[in-house]
C-alpha cells in the first residue's frame, strides 16, 4: 500500500455507482467487489454465494495508516446537509487507522474522546458519507456496536465495508 491512495485502477470514483442493487455487467465502480470493480455481495457470484478472495494481511508496523475524519453526535446521525459545505463541517475527530480496523476497535477509539459513549447502555451507530457520481452526498449505515456487550457488527472491517480514503465516518451515540 503506497502513501498515495489510488481509487480502483484506471477508473475514477465518478465513473461508477457506489452501491445499491446490481443490474448486470461489471463497471459497478470503485464500490464493487473485493477487487474494487464489479457487483457487491451475493449478486456477484450468482446463486447467492459470495466470491471468496484472499484477504491481504496488513502489517501495521510497515503500513502507513490512513486519516479518517469522524463526526460524532449524540442522539442521532448528522443530516446530509451538514456535510454539503466543506468549510463548515460539524465538529470532527481525526483518527489514524488501517483498513483492517473493525468497528469494535473504532468504537473504543471514540470512547476515548466522547464520554457519553462510555455509558454501559450506549450504542454507537456508524455510517459512511461519500459523494455519489453526481457529486451529491450519500449516507450509508454500516453497523452498530454496543458499548459493553459483543454484537454481530463488531468484527466488520473497513475493507469489508468498502470504506475508501476520503469518505467521512458519521457516528451516532445513543
Amino acid at each position: 500500500m503506497a502513501a498515495m491512495y489510488h481509487r480502483g485502477g484506471p477508473q475514477d470514483w465518478r465513473d461508477g455507482r457506489r452501491g445499491g442493487d446490481f443490474r448486470g455487467g461489471f463497471g459497478d465502480g470503485p464500490r464493487g467487489g473485493p477487487g474494487g470493480f464489479g457487483p457487491r455481495g451475493a449478486a456477484a457470484a450468482g446463486g447467492g454465494q459470495a466470491i471468496q478472495q484472499p484477504v491481504e494481511e496488513i502489517d501495521r508496523e510497515k503500513t502507513c495508516p490512513l486519516l479518517m475524519r469522524v463526526f460524532p453526535r449524540q442522539g442521532g446521525h448528522h443530516k446530509l446537509e451538514d456535510f454539503a459545505d466543506r468549510n463548515s463541517l460539524p465538529e470532527e475527530v481525526a483518527i489514524y487507522t488501517w483498513m483492517d480496523a473493525d468497528l469494535r476497535e473504532l468504537s473504543d477509539l471514540i470512547k476515548d474522546v466522547s464520554p457519553e459513549a462510555r455509558n454501559r447502555n450506549s450504542r454507537i451507530s456508524f455510517a459512511f458519507v461519500y459523494p455519489d457520481r453526481r457529486g451529491r452526498n450519500v449516507m450509508r449505515q454500516v453497523g452498530v456496536v454496543h458499548s459493553t456487550r459483543p454484537g454481530e457488527d463488531d468484527s466488520k472491517t473497513l475493507r469489508q465495508l468498502n470504506f475508501q480514503t476520503g469518505d467521512y465516518l458519521d457516528v451516532s451515540i445513543y
